[in-house]
């Protein structure tokens, strides 16, 4: 699905018979590779780190405002639902305009997005500015960072996405602190202002996403096509030539009045060779722009509205079901944790050591020690992301009981550790639906993932503004948690009483 002209991640030559030639292309799993890591990596930082950090202006927003708990939290969600529910829009820019500039135009608008914001005047100008706008930019700039990691490695594929994704954990902590710090020192305004021109360093990270060129040709190392001149231009240039001959032979002092008319209409001859490049050249470039926007409309069609279409598999049909549950009962905590803290009055020691922080750092280490795990010949990937993704929902039911710093940070170190999981989810994918179709399947899973966090912290705020407690907010973010959990185990159970039953009737035959 995600394909341009430009990210190739293969060379292919042309034989006598018109057929092409598979060649993997030397920046694979090394190289420059690395520095794709390290873009998508700082991506991580900028979009989801802040994103996941949100918790702190939203404190601020309440107190600004003075508006319902739920209404507020509907920026926060609407900026991480967005990023995610693009995902599949944003192919359509991809398979059009290449990563990079895709990337590029992401950085501006997020970036536009967090200075606006810094001059809303009540909550309503949040949804458009914060919500739409920086949410609209960073699903631009998070969706090519993942792909760009997935084109460039092959064998190490998991490695790198697990390396690259952990700079969320780096993200949500440096933010955490950053966002704290400005909003003290400058008001959260100017703090606003000041993460807008930070959020510009994504158009840095867009630049180092070098396509995969395809081969070359040799009379052309620059890649580009050669030089083509209209028939027009052609005429031109032979009178050009015609004139400059005669020039030579009349070119004498007794002829001068000669040499000025034919200097004349020499000056006349250029001016329309230019004149007829200039039209073939915008005319050229027309074509072309419309020739990639329908090949990508149509790729991006087919990819997700083609005859092989994903929703006919039933386990990724449940998987779906499980993102549009799972991804709120994650974000939930870190919208609402810094009023948790207001609330059982932590503050300071909160402000020494922030819960949101734990739970980035512990999802640094969950990411990586999950994924080593998985990768064990002895163990089931789909074992460790169940058994992850059961201690995650236990976690959540547990945090309402916690009122002390230390049990709050305890589970949150839980939280944080078990979240690990994300890093699995496009392994898990991929077993479901195969590589051919990993990178549409994906499009679709993030886009319920943004779903699940659209929905979820208003919703949660809400029960709090009705109950005046937190405590049914995470129980019953944990059941629907749970029932995409359900979702999950289903297909597996059926599988297995299908199998069972094929014994029984085998053993009945023999």
């Amino acid at each position: 699905m995600y394909t341009s002209h430009e990210d190739i991640g293969y060379d292919f030559e042309d034989d006598s018979k018109d057929k092409k030639t598979l060649k993997p292309h030397p920046d694979i799993d090394g190289g420059w590779a690395w520095m794709m890591v390290l873009s998508s990596f700082f991506v991580h930082i900028l979009i989801m780190g802040s994103q996941m950090a949100l918790g702190v202006l939203n404190v601020e927003w309440l107190e600004e405002f003075h508006q319902s708990r739920g209404l507020t939290a509907w920026v926060s969600s609407l900026s991480m639902g967005i990023t995610l529910i693009v995902g599949p829009f944003i192919g359509l820019f991809i398979n059009t305009c290449g990563c990079r500039r895709t990337t590029i135009i992401g950085g501006l608008v997020n970036s536009l997005g967090w200075v606006l914001s810094a001059y809303a005047a009540n909550v309503h100008c949040l949804f458009i500015t914060f919500g739409v706008a920086a949410g609209l930019g960073s699903g631009m700039a998070y969706l090519p960072a993942v792909v760009m990691v997935g084109r460039y490695f092959q064998k190490r594929r998991a490695l790198a996405q697990g390396l690259s994704t952990t700079g969320t954990g780096f993200g949500t902590f440096l933010m955490t602190v950053l966002l704290k710090y400005l909003c003290e020192e400058y008001g959260w305004r100017n703090a606003m202002f000041i993460q807008g021109a930070v959020s510009l360093n994504l158009c840095v990270c867009g630049a180092l996403m070098r396509p995969l060129s395809p081969g070359k040709d040799a009379d052309h190392p620059a890649g580009k096509d050669p030089p083509v001149v209209p028939a027009g231009s052609m005429d031109s240039m032979k009178s050009e030539g015609h004139l400059g001959r005669t020039e030579e032979k009349d070119g004498k002092p007794g002829n001068k009045e000669s040499l000025c008319d034919l200097q004349a209409q020499e000056c006349q001859g250029q001016a329309q060779h230019r004149k007829n490049m200039c039209a073939f050249r915008v005319l050229k470039t027309v074509s072309q722009l419309t020739m990639r926007v329908r090949k990508g409309f149509r790729d991006w069609y087919l990819g997700y509205f083609g005859t092989a279409s994903l929703f006919t598999n039933r386990m990724f049909v449940a998987f779906i079901f499980w993102a549009l549950f799972a991804y709120s009962s994650f974000v939930i905590p870190f919208i609402h944790l810094p009023e948790i803290v207001n609330l059982y009055n932590l503050s300071e020691q909160n402000d020494v050591f922030p819960l949101t922080s734990v739970i980035a750092i512990l999802h640094i280490f969950g990411k990586v020690l999950l994924g080593v795990v998985a990768d064990l010949p002895c163990i089931s990937v789909w074992n460790v992301f169940l058994m992850a993704n059961f201690t995650l929902v236990l976690s959540i039911f547990i945090l309402p009981l916690m009122h002390t710093y230390a049990s709050l940070a305890a589970i949150c170190a839980l939280i944080g550790f078990s979240s690990g999981y994300f890093s699995l989810m496009p392994v898990v994918t991929e077993d479901l639906v195969g590589t051919e179709h990993l990178a549409n399947a994906y499009g679709i899973i993030i886009c319920a993932n943004g779903i699940s966090a659209l929905l979820g912290p208003p919703f949660a705020g809400w029960i709090y503004d009705i109950t005046q407690k937190y405590d049914f907010s995470f129980y019953i973010c944990g059941l629907l948690y749970m029932v995409g959990i359900f979702f999950l185990l289903i297909q597996p159970c059926v599988g297995i009483i299908e199998q069972s039953r094929r014994k029984h009737i085998d053993g009945m035959h023999v």
